[in-house]
């Protein structure tokens, strides 16, 4: 069979022969993933759809590998000396990719356990940070490092092996045959890749058939995920390539009358959200300090109805300002930090902390706090470099990066650096330190040993289940050193001139059924400080309302853009809404749990939430919901592209541009 399959095939026996190879991999990949996921398959009545697309899909991600090296052998590999070279050329190309095919799906299941998708830009990204990560890998992941090296290594030999097999007596065809040849392959390789005749080639929305993104993904194979990935992410995701298109002029209009502020409070020509906000706190500003929890949904807090792991969070919920129904904006710390520090509304690009055009003259609190004469600092147990958040801090406002190198001595050190307790202590001794020499301060202490793999040091809590290094525990851990903090800092004397935030950035391993699982969108946000009094708060919170809120509490009156809600004040029940961005889909949700959703290339779906059993109700809704949903999910883009979300030097400098004043020598337009 192999051998009239070589006489038939010609120059391009190699390359069909590493495409049949390739293409079972992912297809036993495929039926591995689904029997592994039968039960969500069966829900979703995917079971012939996954595999009749998912070939499909298979079929144009071999067809773009191949149809290079394809064409280039039609044309030149032969007996000669250049096509000899040619040939071997070919062979380590083939080694490669059929390495690369299985590599990827090798990483798929434990990608899947974390993030409930295949790998997608997150995956390559990390690939960015070799330290932390490997050491993450180390540290939690050595049954599966050595499963990946072992196969990798056996994948390589085998592949040399067969490679060297493929590519030896070769018919060659006579030259004029070559063109022809050539054009053939350019035709079957362009129509495989496209694998459609209409105006857009094959894409992941063209396949989707659920409301379930894992099963949405299980049609792809893990190399087109990432590689698809990689391609939207040269063009940086905006919201206008996946949402139905709105006009500037209507976007801007709904986007400020979405805001609980009066039209009269709307200043700038040249950035539509720029106002005037006036604080409700009357008194001698206040220091803040963001303690952002890393990874801690609701579910995993006692006083939110979760799991009891959090017994210090739970007093503090009962005895400050806390947010029963606060919602995040995405899935990844970066995302938690734009929403908090910026207030930013989410897109389907990367957040903003990692955008180039917003590492300088971007808008956070961080900055304008500087501009009040503020000392600014970022407190962070591991290399603050990760994520790009050195860099994006740096250049919007923070003046101080107090990350692992300054921590000395430590207590414990795990995969990411600091424990959670040696943070606290810095914390501490920073804010004592910035207290006794007189400076108003803001500082984000950003939290890590609620993170895979879970490193925390033994002897502090009673696990809450077993082994030691599991989710549940670092989560209680974290509390614990949380517990430790907040005894030191009431009894201190920066105590009563500061405010705290203690908030999650999202939750841990954001999953399910849903277009967009809005339960795993919940998390705790509670204020506490001196003359903060006691308060259960059951409206529907963003976590862009965060920012505007902890300036109005610490008396900080100035112009911002951003558009969240100062929740010190009455806001208009109809106005309330959470935000939330699940890779590509975007959720508006109402006060009264009706949810809009805007999914790639398609049209508005409407849906009631039932937050009792977290069920997504197809419902009608009205139309003008849907567009306020769709003005605020492209906002985020049109804002960045268009730089209108300025920090405090820009919008100084358009001002006077605005008022006809002179710009100081020196000082460049924007």
């Amino acid at each position: 069979m192999f051998d009239n399959l070589r006489r038939r095939t010609g120059l391009l026996y190699p390359i069909v022969s590493a495409m049949g190879v390739a293409l079972l991999v992912m297809t036993l990949s495929r039926a591995g993933l689904a029997l592994w996921q039968s039960d969500r398959v069966t829900a979703a009545e995917g079971w012939s759809t996954l595999f009749l697309s998912g070939l499909r899909v298979d079929l144009s991600a071999l067809s773009y590998l191949f149809i290079l090296p394809a064409l280039v052998t039609v044309l030149f590999a032969g007996s000669g000396t250049v096509g000899r070279r040619i040939l071997q050329c070919l062979r380590l190309f083939l080694v490669v990719a059929l390495w690369f095919v299985v590599f990827m799906e090798l990483a798929t299941p434990s990608f899947i356990l974390e993030y409930d998708v295949r790998p997608n830009r997150l995956f390559y990204e990390y690939l960015n940070y070799p330290q932390e990560v490997f050491g993450m890998l180390w540290s939690g992941y050595k049954l599966e490092l050595f499963i990946g090296f072992v196969v990798s290594n056996l994948t390589l030999w085998l592949a040399w092996v067969w490679s060297g097999n493929w590519i030896e007596n070769l018919k060659t065809p006579r030259w004029y045959w070559r063109p022809l040849l050539a054009l053939l392959v350019v035709i079957i390789g362009v129509g495989g890749a496209r694998s459609s005749l209409g105006h857009r080639p094959l894409n992941p929305a063209l396949v989707a058939y659920t409301t379930d993104p894992l099963m949405n993904d299980l049609v792809l194979n893990s190399a087109y995920s990432m590689a698809f990935a990689l391609k939207q992410a040269e063009s940086e995701d905006s919201a206008f390539d996946y949402y139905p298109n709105m006009g500037r002029q209507e976007i801007i209009r709904r986007v400020r009358a979405a805001v609980s502020l009066d039209s009269s409070e709307f200043v700038s020509g040249a950035f539509p959200t720029l106002a005037n906000h006036r604080a409700s706190f009357r008194g001698k500003p206040k220091n803040l300090v963001i303690l952002l929890q890393e990874s801690l949904g609701a579910r995993y807090v006692g006083g939110l109805g979760g799991l009891p792991l959090t017994p210090n969070l739970d007093k503090l919920i009962e005895q400050g300002w806390n947010f029963n129904r606060m919602y995040a904006t995405g899935t990844r710390s970066v995302r938690g930090i734009e929403a908090v520090t910026t207030g930013f509304s989410p897109t389907p690009a990367r957040a903003v902390v990692k955008l180039n055009d917003s590492q300088r003259n971007f808008f956070s609190i961080a900055d304008l706090l500087r501009s009040h004469g503020y000392h600014t600092q970022f407190i962070y147990g591991g290399e603050s470099h990760f994520d790009n958040m050195k860099s994006f801090f740096l250049g919007n406002g923070f003046v101080d990066m107090q990350d692992f190198p300054t921590f000395e001595p430590l207590n414990f050190k795990g995969a990411w650096g600091a424990s959670d307790e040696d943070l606290y202590i810095k914390a501490h001794q920073q804010f004592t330190k910035l207290h006794d020499e007189g400076k108003p301060f803001f500082s984000l202490v950003f939290t890590s040993s609620n993170h895979s793999p879970f490193d925390y040091p033994k002897g502090r809590i009673q696990p809450y289940n077993q082994p030691d290094q599991t989710r549940e525990n670092a989560a209680k851990y974290s509390d614990w050193a949380l517990g430790q903090f907040m005894t030191k800092a009431r009894e201190s004397e920066y105590w009563k001139d500061t405010l705290f935030l203690v908030v999650a950035d999202h939750d841990s391993r954001t999953y399910g059924d849903k277009l967009v699982p809005i339960s795993h969108f919940r998390i705790p946000a509670v204020i506490v400080g001196e003359g903060i009094e006691p308060r259960q708060d059951d409206r529907l919170a963003s976590q862009v309302d965060l920012a505007p809120t902890l300036l109005s509490l610490m008396g900080i009156s100035d112009q911002h853009p951003m558009i969240g809600h100062d929740l010190t004040r009455e806001v208009p029940r109809q106005k309330l809404r959470a935000m939330m961005q699940f890779y590509k889909n975007f959720a508006w949700m109402n006060e009264d749990n009706e949810v809009v959703i805007y999914t790639p290339e398609r049209q508005a779906m409407g849906f009631r939430y039932d937050p009792e059993t977290s069920c997504l109700t197809p419902m009608a809704l009205p139309r003008e919901m849907e567009r306020t949903a769709l003005a605020n999910a492209l906002w985020g883009s049109l804002a960045y592209y268009q730089g209108l979300y300025p920090g405090v030097e820009k919008q100084a400098r358009v001002a006077r541009q605005e008022s006809g004043a002179k710009l100081p020598q020196g000082l460049a337009a924007p």
